[in-house]
């Protein structure tokens, strides 16, 4: 059901207690197909035919946020735009300037909507208000941060925070390749990736292979990290663990696929199978977690406020000697890692969701982003 785990702490359970009001809030963001002339259309769906939009089994809650988009090839609206731009130069005697070329762009995309095919993603969540975990299933930080901007929308305030560990996980893969042993109810299987972080940046990674700890070793004394690392828990489920601390490629191995009695109804299945999944990769990350050191907090004072530098801008609503001490960082995060993703600053400032949304909203301002689009992406302008 989950082939993939985006991790998230919730600090309040607070708001998935009263399941009517949490359906309430959801339905004024529920999905509506995308209109004639709408690229893109982002809203919450029911998980299964059948359930609310916030499906709740054995305390265990279940959504789906779906993500719809037209497809306009790039390719073929850059050669109608440039067929459009000499039709232009031959009628008028000169060429179109960039914002001219731009417009001719931006109307051949609205004339092309009406009739262009359309594709969704259908990505799940589950929160489990008791353990306070919320788990998406995606491996792309721009899917995860179209589900948290819309749960942000539809609950405020929205209690969430990313999942810290005493150890990180590259250096904890590290040492346990360079030891040749896993940590207890893990083995360690046959893919890996050990990444250098000079400016070689030299790659070596294993695919179905046997990883040999002596080769391995050789690689980690000449300087690499191991940043994914295929594994198994307690021989109930195979994963791969980045260093970033997602979980990547779940797969339930034969121990736990379960025989379901053929009266039961498609509805009963699914719920069952989603039952049995969460509770065990809940139980997979505890140990996890354990494995890793334990849960480290990080306030959201951890980091001291720095004298404001030239380039820092004002958060939005703040008045104009309110600058955020970590702006000019989560520019340098942006900038280093060619990606303008909440998750990514959250992750490498360890801050909370609401002031890493804000330091992107700033450089929208400033004009180094775009800004987010339903798919919850941005792009870098500088």
């Amino acid at each position: 059901m989950f082939k993939n785990a985006k991790i998230y702490r919730l600090t309040s359970a607070q708001p998935f207690w009263n399941i009517d009001a949490l359906n309430e809030h959801l339905a004024a963001r529920a999905y509506v197909p995308a209109g004639e002339l709408q690229r893109e259309s982002v809203g919450w769906v029911p998980p299964r035919e059948g359930a609310e939009l916030a499906h709740a089994v054995s305390g265990k809650l279940l959504l789906s946020l779906r993500v719809e988009s037209k497809l306009l090839p790039g390719k073929a609206i850059n050669q109608a735009t440039a067929a459009r731009a000499r039709e232009f130069e031959e009628k008028e005697g000169y060429k179109p300037g960039r914002k001219l070329v731009k417009e001719i762009r931006e109307r051949i995309v609205d004339e092309k909507l009406p009739t262009a095919l359309t594709q969704y993603d259908d990505i799940r969540l589950w929160i489990d208000p008791i353990e306070r975990w919320l788990i998406i299933d995606t491996s792309t930080p721009s899917k995860a941060d179209a589900v948290i901007g819309l749960l942000a929308k539809s609950i405020e305030p929205f209690p969430l925070e990313n999942l810290y560990v005493a150890m990180s996980p590259a250096s904890a893969m590290t040492g346990w390749l360079a030891e040749d042993e896993a940590p207890a109810n893990f083995t360690i299987d046959q893919d890996a990736e050990l990444r250098a972080s000079g400016a070689s940046a030299a790659v070596v990674r294993y695919v179905h292979h046997s990883i040999d700890a002596d080769e391995v070793r050789r690689h980690i004394q000449g300087g690499k990290q191991c940043t994914r690392l295929a594994m198994t828990w307690n021989d109930r489920i195979s994963f791969e663990l980045t260093e970033d601390l997602d979980i990547r490629k779940i797969r339930p191995l034969d121990t736990l696929k379960e025989n379901h009695p053929a009266e039961d109804t498609d509805a009963e299945v699914f719920d069952a199978e989603f039952l049995l999944m969460a509770g065990e990769i809940a139980k997979l990350l505890a140990e996890l977690v354990y494995a890793l050191g334990g849960e480290k907090q990080i306030p959201e004072s951890a980091s001291a406020a720095a004298a404001p530098t030239a380039g820092h801008l004002p958060l939005e609503g703040d008045s104009d000697d309110a600058i955020d001490p970590l702006y000019t960082d989560a520019v340098m995060v942006v900038r280093k890692h060619r990606r303008a993703s909440i998750s990514l600053v959250q992750r490498h400032l360890r801050i909370g969701y609401n002031r890493a949304a804000r330091l992107l909203e700033s450089m929208e301002t400033a004009g180094l982003v775009s800004a987010m689009t339903s798919s919850g992406s941005r792009e870098l302008r500088a």
